[in-house]
């Protein structure tokens, strides 16, 4: 086991990791960013991204590709590994332990270990990702105008965001393996008043089929009678769930009820010295935009609190505590 000593050790290279890594960089602080695999988060499982400032229709792999380089060319030192725990001490330094033996040890830590979206786990699925399967409306809604859509789910995502798909499909059917929906009353009744939107109840998806150009259709099940059948949809949006990647923190911090770390605004959460940025922090909406904005705010804010925590120290030092 070897162990290093920085100042700020930043979790998870998407955007936010990366923006992170360039702010602190920048900054001239000892930093490390650590990534299990290839620095890019969700933007390698996005085709394309249209929503970027700057970069009208971008491949998402391209995008990460850019904001590694940029974040290197400041001084980034990316390292691949897994990170399997983070602790605070009493003296007030964190430690995050790898998989590969490693123990960096820093007062502060920017968490952007992103989240993952639960996956229905059927034939297609992993195949058709970035073709017609996808995971977030927002990002991917403007690709599917005047076509015929599914989405997958009967929370309060699921139906919201088939409400939201019909600024683009010409037909937005929502799938829910159950006959009612978990979602609120609210958003339940805009669905109802929706012209565009038809749900299938009790049914349960089986397989996403298609050709090379993308998805054509998913395949169902009726979870009362056990009948299958195919419906036609070039677009299949999968809303059943998200969990943020928070488990790596060993200590107590505050969340919202679906587990999203809750920051002041300065992006620290309850736990000082811990930051957090990107879709592990509980807030209204999660894009690439909104990642790197919290980023940087996280990564200025480090700088400010390392600063104040020397202050602090020296003052001690001083009275003799």
């Amino acid at each position: 086991m070897t162990r290093s000593e920085l100042d700020v050790i930043i979790v998870g290279a998407g955007p936010a990791g990366l923006c992170a890594a360039m702010y602190a960089g920048r900054g001239l602080l000892r930093s490390v960013l650590i990534e299990r695999g290839i620095p890019g988060g969700e933007l390698l499982n996005t085709e394309w991204i249209d929503d970027y400032p700057g970069f009208e229709h971008v491949l998402g792999r391209t995008l990460a590709e850019l904001m590694a380089a940029h974040a290197v060319k400041f001084g980034a030192d990316i390292r691949q590994d897994t990170v399997e725990s983070i602790i605070k001490r009493d003296d007030g330094i964190f430690e995050v332990a790898t998989a590969l033996g490693q123990v960096y040890e820093a007062p502060a830590v920017i968490l952007t270990a992103g989240g993952t979206p639960t996956k229905l786990e059927v034939p297609g699925e992993l195949e058709y990702a970035g073709r017609g399967v996808s995971y977030c409306a927002v990002c991917d809604g403007a690709f599917f105008k005047g076509e015929t859509l599914a989405v997958i789910g009967g929370g309060d995502a699921a139906v919201e965001e088939a409400d939201y798909l019909t600024r683009y499909g010409q037909k937005v059917y929502v799938i829910h393996r159950r006959d009612q929906f978990r979602a609120s009353k609210i958003l339940q009744e805009r669905v109802f008043a929706n012209p565009k939107i038809e749900v299938l109840w009790n049914k349960r998806v089986r397989e996403f089929t298609g050709t090379p150009a993308g998805l054509q259709s998913v395949e169902l099940e009726d979870t009362v009678t056990g009948d299958r059948f195919s419906l036609a949809a070039t677009g299949a949006f999968v809303f059943i769930g998200f969990r943020p990647n928070t488990g790596l923190v060993k200590q107590h911090v505050d969340h919202d009820p679906s587990g999203y770390l809750i920051t002041d605004d300065r992006m620290m959460t309850s736990l000082p010295g811990l930051f957090a940025a990107g879709d592990v922090r509980s807030q209204l909406t999660r894009q690439i935009t909104t990642a790197v904005g919290d980023a940087t705010t996280a990564a200025i804010a480090v700088d400010k609190y390392l600063t104040d925590r020397k202050s602090r120290l020296a003052s001690k030092a001083r009275v003799g505590v």
